[in-house]
Formats: structure tokens, sequence, C-alpha cells
């Protein structure tokens, strides 16, 4: 069975400290969107790329601090599609696919 799972993290940092990682290790999901990661490429690099065996692909906000989206799977996705083409929603990080 393919088991996706959908968080609002409220930021990856903080979600990270209140048992995140711990939480992915015991339901091993083979898929997990993110909404509200509220960090930039910099902020993940060597810390949240990956998380309990998930490999991360994300969209940033422009913004530092605001929004943002990812994916984190187990599966190497065919494409990653980050945006829609719409600058109002697009430099807010808020589509991913």
């Amino acid at each position: 069975m393919f088991t996706l799972t959908s968080l609002n993290l409220n930021g990856i940092r903080s979600a990270t400290s209140k048992g995140l990682q711990a939480w992915l290790d015991q339901t091993r999901p083979d898929c997990i969107c993110v909404q509200e990661i509220k960090a930039q490429a910099a902020d993940l690099a060597g810390k949240f790329e990956a998380l309990a065996g998930l490999t991360g692909y994300f969209q940033f906000a422009e913004k530092k601090g605001y929004s943002g989206v990812g994916v984190y799977s187990r599966h190497v996705p065919s494409e990653v599609v980050a945006g829609f083409g719409s600058d109002e929603f697009d430099l807010e990080g808020r589509y991913l696919e």
C-alpha cells in the first residue's frame, strides 16, 4: 500500500524540533506533502533536504521565513514542476508537482 501524508509544518525547523523526524520514522509514509516550510534552500542545506529516508523537493517563497511547499518521497519523480506560471503565487512558493 502506498501511504501519502500531508502536513502544515508551520516552519520546518519548528516541526523537526517538535518530533517530526521521530514521527516519520514511526509512520514511514511513502510520500509526504508539506506546506508552510518557512525556509529557503540555504536553510535546508545539510539538514532538511532528506528526512527519514525520504528525499525532499521544494518550491520556496521569495520572502524569507514565509510559506513554501515541499514533497518528501521514497520514490524518484520523473519530473518536478515548481510553480504554474503566476507570479502572484509562484513568488510565494505555493505550488509543486
